[in-house]
């Protein structure tokens, strides 16, 4: 298990499957390996998912990477800048009910600082205020709808995010590809040709044979190549995460204020997002099909939509919940769907597809072996799983659902730990470096979280009035907001966004 993951970089690329995950995956291993054949093939029955229209600021460097001009793509994919998501309705300690996790930068290195100090003499009894919508500035830029271009230039930027339509993003990438020498071709895989680990070849609908030294399973939930033929074993996340199925619905827009934020807000069984493009909004319920049929699921929807999007047309989704245990094994990785899931509360779906085929690159040219990068991409993958978990388990809601969410201790030991730590008088700093100093999230994230869904053991709560230091945070933090451009205002007042 040992045996290196390749002996030089593959020549011939065959990658099954477009969509996001697809064309992502074929110009970062054609803009790497700029000798190998690449060839993407896309089968024309077969829809696209195509849901999760927001990022993590990895997508940012993801289109730096590529020497792609972010403004092109934004405007032809109807995006728009984010630099956070707002969490309403997870908890229900007075004050801390709804909190903002941002995306951090420089500018907030005085008051993060402050943030961490005032958590610290909240888990030791002071009665401080905690909400970390008052210690950052993308908090304050997403309360005033703000972009993160600046009036005028700073030293320092923002790491932020993007909100796009995905169907778009998918064509755009597909159009950059076949520019850099990405070969396409339409047609359906008949049968895979295989060998115990191995992909020998595919037959197409084409009648055509394919053989490649490299294939990449694209294809979605269904993983033709993985699940269907090479029938890896799959690590479902069901035990933890209780959610298997969403429904989907786009609504036209109905102001002219352009947010810069996801909203992630708890429902009855599960939670809805909302996300801001410049032309509509996405708008989506992911719950448990085991406490809320589909029919209640679009209703409850529904009944939270402006009354322009109430018979707009409703899309349901069967999710499977958990990732592979081997994501590459013998000449065959999976992307995407066909590799893993993980609802997408932090909508870090994009970022693990560019983290497994980056981490892919790297290994090849780094001598990994099978076994090094599937431990790699699994700890990545189980590490936002414990983030998202953590949501869950420290609910304060009422309702079966949210009650048997919280009660639920099918949890990592990592997560268990971590949560040990904060709740007791443990050293926190100590603890997550122990426990999550490789995590997918940064230490700022976990206050975010713990603080601001309001989690203590101790009889006293978190200050829901500001004190003095959150009063100068929080004034820093609208001052510097005041320096950015509106989002609707940007887009409207320069047309090459």
């Amino acid at each position: 298990m040992n045996e290196k993951i390749s002996n030089s970089v593959p020549k011939s690329i065959a990658i099954i499957g477009g969509g996001t995950a697809g064309w992502m995956s074929a110009i970062l291993l054609k803009s790497n390996w700029v000798n190998s054949k690449v060839i993407l093939i896309e089968s024309p029955d077969v829809p696209v998912i195509g849901v999760g229209e927001g990022s993590t600021p990895a997508l940012k460097y993801f289109f730096q990477s590529l020497n792609i001009d972010e403004k092109e793509w934004m405007k032809r994919c109807n995006a728009t800048y984010k630099v956070g998501i707002q969490f309403p309705n997870w908890s229900t300690v007075p004050g801390y009910e709804s909190y903002f996790h941002p995306f951090f930068s420089a500018l907030d290195s005085q008051t993060s600082t402050a943030f961490v100090k005032q958590a610290k003499k909240w888990r030791q009894g002071e009665r401080v205020n905690v909400l970390p919508d008052n210690f950052f500035v993308a908090a304050s830029l997403a309360k005033k709808h703000k972009a993160i271009i600046t009036k005028k230039s700073l030293p320092i930027e923002l790491d932020y995010g993007y909100h796009f339509d995905s169907a778009l993003l998918g064509d755009y990438l597909k159009e950059k590809s076949i520019e850099r020498g990405v070969i396409y071709q339409e047609a359906t895989v008949d049968s895979v040709i295989h060998s115990d680990k191995n992909i020998d070849s595919l037959v197409l609908d084409t009648k055509q044979t394919v053989t490649a030294e490299l294939f990449v399973d694209c294809t979605g939930f269904s993983g033709v190549l993985v699940n269907k033929a090479l029938k890896r074993d799959f690590h479902s996340y069901s035990d933890m995460l209780f959610n298997d199925a969403a429904v989907a619905i786009q609504t036209p827009k109905v102001t002219e204020q352009l947010e810069s934020k996801t909203i992630s807000a708890a429902m009855s069984c599960g939670w809805r997002w909302q996300i801001p493009l410049r032309n509509r909004d996405g708008n989506g319920y992911v719950y448990s099909s085991k406490y809320l049929s589909s029919d209640e699921a679009e209703q409850e929807l529904r009944s939270v939509l402006p009354e322009q999007g109430k018979g707009c047309h409703a899309r349901h989704i069967k999710m499977r919940v958990g990732r592979l245990n081997e994501h590459f094994l013998g000449n065959c990785l999976a992307v995407g769907l066909s590799q893993g899931f993980i609802e997408p509360l932090e909508a870090t779906a994009l970022m693990l597809v560019q983290y497994t085929v980056m981490s892919y690159i790297n290994g090849v040219e780094n001598e990994y072996s099978a076994e090094k990068l599937n431990k790699k991409i699994n700890d990545q993958f189980d590490s936002v799983r414990d983030y998202v978990v953590c949501h869950y388990k420290i609910n304060s809601k009422e309702g079966k659902y949210w009650q048997d969410c919280r009660e639920n201790n099918s949890i990592s030991a990592n997560l268990n730990a971590i949560l040990q730590a904060w709740t007791s008088s443990d050293d926190f700093e100590s603890s997550y470096k122990e426990l999550l100093g490789d995590s997918a999230y940064a230490k700022a994230s976990w206050y975010s979280i713990l603080c601001g869904m309001g989690l203590s053991d101790l009889d006293i709560e978190a200050r829901t009035t500001l004190d003095s230091l959150a009063t100068k945070a929080l004034a820093y933090c609208e001052d510097t907001a005041e320096l950015f451009i509106d989002q609707a205002e940007l887009f409207a007042s320069d047309t090459t966004r």
